[in-house]
């Protein structure tokens, strides 16, 4: 197979599976509390939801991280919350306990309202199509969704859970309700991600945050399945779209998952193991990750450490260095300019 023709972009093109002499990074959750300039926006912003949803704003801070930091991606800024929010269900962020939802049932799932998802997420496509405008050429603009089991945990859960329990037993007990949530998910996400690849994203993320905590045939039919469906449909209308999965807590499934979704790009959580992600995944699959952010906020020598044998340990192959999970808000500013520097350096 021919090697596909460089476009620039670093971070793209190391997506598409050419290695770069220096891994690019990005880091998930670039834009958020850690930087006192995006404190003060989402403060004048007045909420969560009200900034996620105010293009000249949301703009403003996903392009903040890289005035600080020779960061190669943007990360358009929203929430994987914002398609219940769309499809009608009540979302709501509150001070100290995160997102907050009325859960469903398989008596309301009829409520929810599909055709009013991409009006109700305008907002979202206007910021990326003014960021595209103001983000310099060699850098990568990154649009992204939730996965349809992760945000599904959360429509049923009311809220984010560290066993998922309540998303787990409406599968087993309403197995058929799951099934048209799922489905309903995983139409209207790809209506969403092909509608920011429109609107200017170079490449997209799906982000499978609660892939733990699942036996393997759950994690076949919850998040394998749903994963593959929504990459075909992306893929049907986009042919080259660039996407790049993230199943925190694949474990063990991380190989299928790579093998059977399609995505281009793996995103490792920092529990896993490099030697294992370089055993299970064919070494021209790019992989992206995976320092904890943790070491992040502690920095010195240890993080200075893991950041090498992280870029070492994935040398051989395509790498996108990233964290295993989000930036946490008591993060340093300044291990995350040091890191940068090791990473480029």
């Amino acid at each position: 197979m021919t090697a596909p023709a460089p476009t620039g972009k670093p971070l793209l093109d190391t997506a598409r599976g050419l290695r770069q002499p220096k891994p690019p990074i990005w880091i998930m959750r670039q834009a958020g509390r850690y930087l006192p300039e995006y404190r003060e926006v989402r403060e004048k912003a007045g909420g969560f939801l009200n900034l996620c949803y105010a293009p000249e704003l949301a703009s403003e801070v996903t392009l903040q991280p890289l005035r600080r930091f020779d960061l190669d991606a943007a990360i358009i800024f929203s929430d994987i919350l914002v398609i219940p929010d769309a499809l009608g269900q009540n979302v709501r962020f509150e001070k100290g306990e995160g997102p907050v939802l009325d859960p469903i049932t398989p008596q309301t799932l009829g409520r929810l309202d599909p055709d009013a998802v991409l009006g109700h997420l305008a907002p979202v496509f206007e910021t990326l199509e003014r960021t595209k405008t103001a983000l310099a050429p060699e850098k990568t603009l990154i649009g992204f969704c939730g996965a349809p089991w992760t945000v599904a945990t959360y429509m049923i859960g009311g809220r984010g859970s560290p066993d998922q329990a309540a998303a787990r037993l409406f599968a087993l007990n309403h197995p058929e309700a799951f099934a048209r949530l799922i489905d309903l998910l995983v139409e209207v996400s790809a209506t969403y991600l092909i509608a920011q690849l429109s609107a200017g994203a170079d490449m997209v993320q799906i982000f499978e945050s609660w892939a733990l905590n699942l036996d393997e045939n759950a994690f076949e039919s919850y998040v394998i399945a749903p994963n593959k469906a929504l990459v075909e449909k992306v893929r049907a209308a986009v042919p080259d779209a660039v996407i790049t999965g993230f199943p925190r807590g694949a474990a063990g499934m991380i190989g299928r998952f790579a093998r059977e979704t399609g995505v281009n790009v793996i995103g490792l959580d920092y529990a896993t193991p490099l030697a294992f992600a370089n055993e299970n995944l064919d070494s021209k699959i790019p992989v992206q990750g995976n320092l904890d952010p943790l070491r992040l906020v502690a920095g010195g020598a240890q993080m200075e450490s893991r950041a090498r044998e992280i870029v070492d340990g994935f040398a051989h192959r395509p790498h996108i260095f990233n964290l295993g999970h989000g930036i946490v808000p008591q993060t340093p500013i300044e291990n995350v300019s040091r890191l940068i520097d090791i990473v480029k350096a």
